[in-house]
């Protein structure tokens, strides 16, 4: 039996949850530098009584912040991850400005981790977990370009994985239940030659820039072809520049061009194909135009889908229902997370379920505080729920 929403709200403490917050955001923490944040992390749970687990998983700059909270009883793993770096902007200091915390990382997603541990403590204070255990975890190296997941991906293979999980990000308006894969890539043409004024240019070198405006419209048609191919939820596949550089003045001769983009595809394609599609429209260009390039192309995540059917998400559909009396549509992811590398490495359901928040990914970011609350009691009362089931062990 789920207990009462009144009787998990008792135990919900909004000072301790807002109090963590800010002590996370206060912390600057770019991607391959948030030990400081996650050794934060692991002295608040340790203050609260948990035994945490500090596992490298390939990055001993920022170990992992693993804890598990343990009902006794049979019953299923829920899991709540969340990364502690953040992007490579200038730092900005937490503040409260009333109903909003503002800061690095607020909405991104310090705060969302900060109420998933406020549901672990709540679960632990009211003594409400009735089945199974829950499992909190927490790491670095989340941001691309700078990190590409590897932390977490090494955290699944290890086995440092829940049934199900379930990922603080800020997104809160629908339940996403597909979303595509992407990877980051990074072309430079070259010529062999020195640097020199443009009316002294040899005739038999290659025109770098050339090279790349060539690049930028085959890409173009190509994005164009890639959105014919629609998906569930209307998403379809595509491929974008967003960098496109070369020469050092106006009237000097480029040694070098330099482009990046994203590409991204759906379930059911895959990274190695879309590198292989992509190095023949560069090695083609290299044959017409004599120019030499060097390409990355670099998995930032894997696609990602939800079974809607799956009990996980029966069990949040209601727990959110309960705390604010409606359940969410389905829809589609616009980001790749955590929840991708879960479904992909984990074969595990994963929800992105957050607190309303914006931001991301600039100076302004933001969240609100009373949505915080809100979210903690609907993990809470999710892993009430989902916990309590029986697995095919128990029943065996």
């Amino acid at each position: 039996m789920t207990p009462p929403l009144d009787e998990v709200r008792h135990h919900l403490r909004p000072g301790r949850l807002l109090d963590l917050a800010r002590r996370l955001v206060a912390i600057p923490s770019p991607t391959g530098k948030a030990g400081e944040a996650l050794d934060a992390l692991a002295e608040s749970l340790k203050g609260e009584g948990f035994a945490v687990d500090r596992p490298s998983a390939g990055h001993d700059e920022a170990p992992a912040v693993v804890a598990r909270l343990d009902s006794g009883r049979p019953g299923r793993v829920l899991q709540w991850d969340g990364h502690l770096d953040t992007v490579h902007l200038p730092f900005v200091a937490d503040r409260v400005e009333g109903n909003l915390l503002r800061g690095s990382g607020a909405s991104d997603m310090k705060a969302g981790l900060a109420a998933a541990v406020e549901a672990l403590l709540t679960l632990r204070d009211g003594q409400l977990l009735m089945g199974g255990s829950v499992l909190l975890t927490a790491h670095d190296l989340h941001e691309a370009p700078w990190g590409r997941g590897q932390q977490f991906d090494r955290m699944i293979l290890d086995g440092i994985v829940g049934d199900a999980v379930m990922i603080p990000e800020p997104f809160c308006d629908e339940l996403p239940v597909v979303g595509r894969g992407q990877a980051c890539w990074k072309v430079t043409f070259r010529r062999s030659g020195p640097p020199v004024h443009e009316v002294m240019r040899p005739p038999d070198e290659p025109e770098v820039l050339t090279a790349g405006a060539i690049l930028v419209e085959k890409l173009s048609r190509f994005d164009r072809d890639l959105r014919q191919d629609i998906g569930p939820m209307g998403l379809s596949p595509s491929v974008f520049v967003g960098r496109f550089q070369g020469g050092e003045i106006y009237n000097g001769f480029p040694q070098e061009c330099v482009l990046e983009g994203t590409r991204r595809w759906l379930p059911g394609s895959s990274c190695e194909e879309a590198d292989h599609e992509f190095r023949a429209i560069v090695d083609e260009i290299c044959k017409t135009t004599g120019a030499t390039a060097d390409m990355e192309f670099q998995q930032v995540r894997d696609a990602f889908a939800l079974n809607a059917d799956d009990p996980v998400v029966t069990d949040f559909q209601a727990s959110l229902f309960d705390v604010t009396g409606r359940s969410l549509p389905f829809g589609k992811k616009p980001f790749v997370d955590d929840g991708n590398s879960v479904y992909a490495l984990g074969k595990r359901p994963a929800i992105t379920h957050g607190p309303r928040a914006g931001g991301q990914h600039t100076l302004e970011e933001w969240v609100e505080i009373d949505d915080l609350n809100r979210l903690a009691l609907t993990y809470a009362l999710t892993a009430v729920r989902y916990c309590a089931r029986r697995t095919d062990a128990d029943d065996s």
